[in-house]
């Protein structure tokens, strides 16, 4: 099996994201984030020109997988996988692991879930959990908040049983606290590979981790590997496992 998780930048690079996607027909499961679908209108408050209806473009992509998209913001942004039709999906659904009652609708501090999918291949079942974690313009440091989200977080995946993978743009820093209750009974292949960026040289900022894949250990590692594809402010993550 293979997945890669991405955060699309709201497809603002989106031809190279576009082309990145259509020479990737073989992953098994995209987790995506920062994604719009059927917008009217973007929801952040910068200049880039977004892609309102990226997430139906990459469906066309990859016919040979099912989409599932969960809003965030108004039905019309969130995060979303895209899953191969051969591979049963048993159940999916989101929590809420972040909320922000006084959001308006416009802006990144918006509240925050957690994507889970329940799927089954060659007779073995694998839980994927795709998230976005919140973003408070002050830097990837703890505060109470994302200490928070990450309890709902892995209080939540420790309701499962089945081998399961965690991944996604959790938008902290390695070495927090919110990133030590995620690591509980779990590999943190990023750490574990050495990574020094999961950012691309259009994110201009000093520091360099947002994106994180974790393990329990029931999952066999073939490969991990941070693709140099230039495609978003983020580097996709390439997980081979069994």
């Amino acid at each position: 099996m293979k997945l890669i998780t991405l955060n699309i930048w709201g497809g603002y690079i989106k031809e190279p994201l576009l082309k990145f996607i259509a020479t990737h027909q073989d992953i098994d499961i995209f987790c995506f984030q920062e994604v719009s679908h059927n917008a009217p209108n973007k929801i952040s408050t910068d200049d880039k020109e977004n892609s309102l209806n990226i997430f139906s473009e990459l469906q066309d992509l990859l016919p040979e997988h099912n989409a599932f998209f969960r809003p965030v913001v108004s039905n019309i942004f969130g995060i979303g996988m895209l899953i191969k039709k051969e591979v049963n999906v048993l159940g999916e659904g989101e929590i809420t692991i972040h909320d922000n009652p006084s959001y308006t609708g416009r802006g990144p501090e918006h509240p925050r879930n957690l994507q889970w999918m329940e799927c089954s291949i060659n007779n073995q079942i694998y839980s994927i959990f795709n998230v976005h974690g919140l973003w408070n313009g002050k830097g990837k440091t703890d505060t109470p908040e994302r200490i928070m989200q990450s309890k709902r977080i892995k209080d939540f995946i420790d309701t499962v049983n089945t081998p399961k993978i965690l991944c996604g743009d959790f938008n902290l820093k390695p070495d927090t606290e919110s990133m030590k209750i995620l690591e509980h009974n779990m590999s943190n292949l990023v750490i574990l590979h050495n990574i020094t960026s999961t950012r691309s040289g259009l994110y201009l900022k000093e520091e360099r981790f947002a994106d994180y894949i974790f393990t329990s250990n029931e999952i066999n590692v073939k490969k991990f590997e941070v693709l140099k594809d230039v495609v978003s402010d983020h580097l996709a993550l390439l997980l081979e496992f069994d």
